[in-house]
């Protein structure tokens, strides 16, 4: 201003600042809570803890959309994944809440420091259905490895491997997928069992061993 002779002083200057409301304020960054390490080991029960993470990918017009990936940590069981062009808290919620009627809910629900999750609606409904809610530390994806190593083969054979032009196409090859995982994908770490054949495998010990005790 002074270079193109305007001579207006610095209380001027504020006043017009103020009245075209050009101040804005600075967001500041959010701070995540300290987060304890939490060790990652295979259930021993089936249903007893989860672990949740988000995807992302495009369709061909460049449009972006979502993918919400739940698992079962006990058989590596992929029990949903919700795809969207905006996956907000509240929708994770509904999500768990359909989960709920048919699968019954975990003990434990493993996930990062996203918004979504550490959102007050998830919050406020991990506490009213008693679930904790482990959070692995920053930068630490590995803590929670099992989710991990989901979507790096769903990354593969589904999200790398096709080119959608619609998200209703995105849902069909997904549920498809899904249906192939669990049902007849052999898993090194199952004993080379589907999901589901090492669920059914274990009920089978289970039961035997409430009729039959040791």
């Amino acid at each position: 201003m002074r270079k193109e002779g305007i001579s207006w002083n610095h209380k001027r200057i504020y006043r017009i600042y103020k009245l075209l409301k050009l101040s804005m304020c600075r967001k500041g960054k959010r701070r995540v809570p300290a987060r304890v390490k939490e060790p990652l080991k295979q259930p021993e029960l089936i249903n007893s803890s989860w672990s949740m993470d988000f995807m992302s990918d495009s369709f061909l017009s460049g449009q972006r959309f979502r993918t919400l990936n739940i698992l079962d940590d006990f058989n590596r069981e992929a029990l949903h994944i919700e795809i969207g062009a905006s996956l907000p808290s509240l929708r994770v919620v509904r999500v768990l809440e359909e989960l709920k009627e048919w699968r019954g809910l975990p003990s434990q629900i493993r996930v990062d420091n996203g918004p979504e999750f550490i959102a007050e609606p998830l919050r406020a409904w991990a506490e009213t259905n008693q679930i904790k809610i482990l959070f692995i530390q920053p930068g630490k994806p590995m803590q929670n490895a099992f989710v991990e190593r989901f979507n790096k083969t769903y990354r593969t054979e589904v999200l790398d491997y096709y080119s959608f032009v619609s998200i209703q196409e995105v849902r069909e090859i997904t549920r498809e997928w899904v249906e192939d995982y669990n049902q007849n994908r052999p898993h090194g770490s199952l004993n080379d069992y589907s999901p589901v054949e090492f669920a059914k495998q274990w009920a089978l010990t289970v039961d035997n061993f409430l009729i039959y005790p040791q």
